[in-house]
């Protein structure tokens, strides 16, 4: 089995209105790889952001049916994270936006 790389966890941060709420507790969402743990993930975090991480819960969005045209399709499978920093700590992601 290939071991994941650690930059290769985190895919992309989440900017939506309810994540934007959890900011202000302390709390960032990533979409990360599917293949990621819980250690992995905070590992990634912690290196890249250069911040304390708390505690790392993680679920599986799965993907939803959509109809193009006469046929049925299903979109891709996510995988969430939402990590809880230090109190104190600060991700800069989209500040003020």
């Amino acid at each position: 089995m290939k071991a994941i790389q650690v930059y290769d966890v985190l895919r992309k941060p989440i900017i939506t209105e309810k994540s934007t709420i959890l900011q202000s507790g302390g709390k960032y969402a990533f979409e990360v790889a599917k293949a990621a743990n819980k250690t992995q993930i905070k590992d990634a975090v912690e290196k890249a952001f250069k911040v304390t991480v708390i505690s790392v819960n993680v679920m599986v969005i799965k993907g939803k049916l959509r109809r193009v045209g006469r046929g049925i399709t299903l979109t891709p499978s996510k995988k969430k994270a939402i990590v809880t920093l230090k109190a104190g700590d600060k991700i800069e992601m989209v500040e003020g936006v």
